[in-house]
């Protein structure tokens, strides 16, 4: 179990839930929980694949030696 709660801790946060949240409400927050961690797990997968894609190639200029630049000016 996780949080090493066992089955009677578990029965007794679900019944608390359940006198102050209502049993009409109950349906609500399980919905906005699971739709929060869609969207965590979302955002996370997506910043592991910015991560993890590799670099764009460096773009090919040519670098201007000190004596270009001082006749250019």
């Amino acid at each position: 179990m996780p949080f090493n709660l066992g089955f009677g801790e578990l029965l007794l946060i679900m019944v608390i839930f359940l006198l102050v949240f209502g049993a009409k409400r109950l349906p609500e927050i399980g919905g906005a929980m699971g739709k929060g961690i869609r969207e965590f797990k979302r955002s996370m997968r997506e910043v592991n694949d910015e991560i993890e894609r590799p670099a764009p190639p460096p773009e090919q200029r040519r670098i201007q030696a000190p004596e270009d630049q001082q006749r250019l000016s």
